[in-house]
């Protein structure tokens, strides 16, 4: 069975955290001081689009990874679509 996607901006999360040469353990702990308290294993689901991500984190991984909120969801809408139908069940 393949896997539900759970999120749209995983992918953006990754390539921004790279950019920034940050591991997903420096990361968490970035995400951690700011007061959300996140593992290292569920950055890696959020990359991967295993775990839902909502507003207000989507606001701080933004806001830790030092861009627009927008700068995290894809621009052609087909990965949000994606993850739309799956919601559905």
């Amino acid at each position: 069975m393949p896997k539900i996607k759970q999120n749209a901006v995983g992918p953006s999360v990754r390539r921004h955290r790279m950019a920034a040469a940050w591991s997903q353990e420096a990361l968490a702990v970035k995400l951690q001081v700011a007061g959300w308290d996140l593992s290292r294993a569920g950055l890696s689901k959020i990359e991967a689009g295993l775990r839902r991500v909502t507003d207000a984190e989507t606001w701080l991984l933004a806001k830790v990874l030092d861009c627009r909120i927008d700068d995290l969801f894809p621009t052609d809408g087909k990965s949000v679509m994606d993850v739309m139908r799956q919601a559905r069940g």
